[in-house]
């Protein structure tokens, strides 16, 4: 049958649908040597190490990744590459084949970096944050004893039962004398995808747990500058209260200029914070996921975990709380005293309109003052018209002498003339109104 016409698609709908196969899990049989390196890197790093990786796979006459590659795996001869490309990290894992199995914790084991070329390992891009190496045996072919004193120290070793019994971790969380730690694996009948999902799931933890510390020494810088903080804001709150409002334009902007600072703090360290947020809590997840269960009586992985990286959470999660209280009450502080110094501008407003409204009442009273002078000078004036017109009328036959009808039209044109400058005030002031 003919398949049916869909509609059109969301340009991610593949890479969306895809994700869910993202980094998907190798199918892993012991023995095995697995060597894991986290290379923490900015964005100019990451890019540089996609053509370091593409030098790696021209040399075995391999096809380099695109632009958009984030995951790849190869097989290059003795060992197997598998490369990741994270949000602030590359992971670089190299797996090989362990000889002498057999012999394992009489000798120095062999790791899988063994095969990889020096100089081009030496050259990694970023700065390694983590390096693990992590050993995958048989249980049947392998007793537990040999592992404390050649591969792992006793007094720090950290032992479980995982994927419900078929599975023994061992690990001690310490750098060896290559710089390294390391992970002993025993895997009983698991299925080889369990397996390699188990292995993914260690990595991770260790690579995680790495990446959620990276927290902590910031929270300790962080928390140097929130207690300055705090003590210059505690002088300026007891300085806000016996101040005048002369002192108060300069503890604003003292206020200020700490408020900067602090928000300025917060907007370096929060990104850090968040995320070490986000990986404390990949850890936990991926711990859950091996499904461990004591081992005789050595701690698990787990409550080693809670016991030594709680302390490190707390921080952190402490310092981001104590920023954002500091914050709040920095803006309390501010937007208090903000208040009194418009109060104190308001104040001033006030009396300085009370003053133009005197000044304003002055300046109405000189105004009637001068407008009774400007009736005087307006009446003189129309009276020596009406003077002059008289004088010209009697010689039409007008009956009054031109000083009698100046005298009798004094009080006229006076009353006239204040009427019309009162009517004219009043429609102005109307207008106003």
């Amino acid at each position: 049958m003919p398949e049916p016409d869909l509609p059109p698609s969301h340009p991610q709908r593949v890479s969306l649908h895809n994700e869910i196969h993202a980094r998907p899990p190798e199918a892993v049989r012991p023995p095995l040597a697995i060597t894991h390196i986290v290379m923490w890197a900015d964005a100019a790093g990451r890019e540089a190490s996609r053509e370091h990786l593409a030098a790696l796979l021209r040399q075995h006459h391999l096809a380099p990744p695109d632009a958009s590659t984030t995951h790849l795996r190869a097989h290059l001869g003795a060992f197997q590459l598998r490369w990741e490309l994270h949000t602030e990290f590359v992971t670089w894992t190299f797996t090989s084949a362990l000889a002498h199995a057999d012999r394992f914790g009489e000798v120095e084991p062999v790791t899988a970096l063994e095969s990889v070329p020096r100089a081009w390992l030496a050259g990694l891009p970023g700065q390694c944050l983590c390096s693990l190496h992590l050993w995958v045996l048989a249980m049947l072919e392998f007793g537990d004893g040999r592992l404390v004193p050649q591969i792992l120290s006793d007094e720090t070793l950290v032992a479980s039962s995982v994927a419900d019994g078929l599975g023994e971790v061992f690990t001690d969380f310490a750098l060896h004398a290559d710089g390294s730690s390391r992970m002993v694996l025993l895997v009983g009948s698991m299925p080889p995808r369990r397996v390699g999902r188990m292995v993914q799931r260690l990595l991770e933890i260790e690579t995680y747990r790495m990446a959620a510390l990276l927290g902590l020494p910031v929270a300790r810088e962080a928390a140097g500058a929130l207690a300055q903080a705090e003590t210059e804001l505690a002088a300026l709150a007891q300085a806000i209260r016996s101040a005048d409002h002369a002192a108060e334009p300069a503890l604003l902007d003292r206020l200020t200029r700490l408020a900067g600072q602090v928000e300025s703090q917060y907007a370096t360290t929060h990104a850090r914070f968040s995320a070490s947020s986000a990986y404390f809590e990949l850890v936990d997840q991926r711990i859950r996921d091996i499904g461990e269960t004591r081992l005789g009586a050595m701690q698990t992985i787990g409550e080693f975990m809670d016991r030594r990286l709680t302390p490190a959470r707390s921080t952190c999660a402490w310092v981001a709380r104590r920023q954002n209280a500091l914050s709040e009450r920095v803006s309390r502080i501010s937007n208090l005293l903000r208040t009194r110094v418009e109060i104190a501008q308001q104040q001033s407003s006030q009396q300085l309109l009370a003053t133009m409204n005197q000044r304003q009442g002055l300046q109405l009273r000189l105004q009637a003052t001068v407008e009774g002078l400007s009736v005087a000078a307006i009446t003189y004036y129309i009276v020596g018209l009406v003077s002059h017109l008289a004088r010209g009328a009697q010689v039409l036959g007008w009956p009054w002498s031109p000083e009698a009808t100046a005298a009798t039209a004094i009080p006229l044109v006076a009353l006239g003339v204040w009427w019309s400058l009162r009517s004219l005030h009043h429609r102005v002031f109307r207008n106003d109104e």
